[in-house]
């Protein structure tokens, strides 16, 4: 139902976006934690409230306590993580040589399977833009086994995510009309 409500507040210019929303929300090449974790982190990264609330509530059974958590954690360490890497990547220099010394335990201790961690995590650095994690998630997803339409679906529904974020950002509030 959240879905559908979703799908409802979009103008009718997005109509692509509701297409891809829904083709995406039933998507066959990922686990149904993997495909959930990856709406729910996306969402979160997305930073619209209304996106994050409708998505979470939709793939809520497809997610135990300890996989919200890790989609939400997955979420937050990127948010931290892009910002820090994008600026080491672009800068260049010799930051790459120096420690971060940035606390992320998480990483290593997500509470549900590397793969997906990984997988959410790609996920949101893509929205948030940064290639040096982009690459190093990708490469851990490939060597764990991952296909690149699995993949594909993740950055898919990353890139999706983002585009209803940004659309209802872009209208009125409901409330408000």
């Amino acid at each position: 139902m959240s879905l559908d409500t979703l799908k409802s507040l979009l103008p009718d210019y997005a109509k692509d976006l509701k297409l891809n929303l829904g083709a995406l929300a039933h998507d066959i090449t990922l686990t149904p934690q993997q495909l959930a974790g990856t709406f729910v982190a996306s969402a979160i990264a997305s930073r619209n409230p209304l996106v994050t609330e409708l998505l979470s509530t939709h793939f809520a059974d497809a997610l135990s306590t300890e996989a919200l958590d890790a989609a939400r954690a997955a979420a937050a360490i990127m948010g931290m993580n892009n910002v820090y890497y994008r600026f080491v990547h672009m800068v260049g220099g010799d930051y790459a040589k120096i420690p971060a010394q940035l606390r992320m335990n998480v990483i290593g201790r997500p509470g549900v399977e590397k793969v997906d961690f990984e997988l959410w995590s790609l996920a949101v650095s893509a929205i948030n833009g940064c290639g040096m994690c982009m690459e190093s998630h990708e490469h851990a997803l490939r060597k764990a086994g991952l296909t690149t339409e699995q993949i594909q679906t993740s950055i898919r529904i990353a890139a999706t995510v983002h585009g209803v974020a940004v659309a209802l950002d872009g209208v009125k509030s409901p409330a408000a009309t």
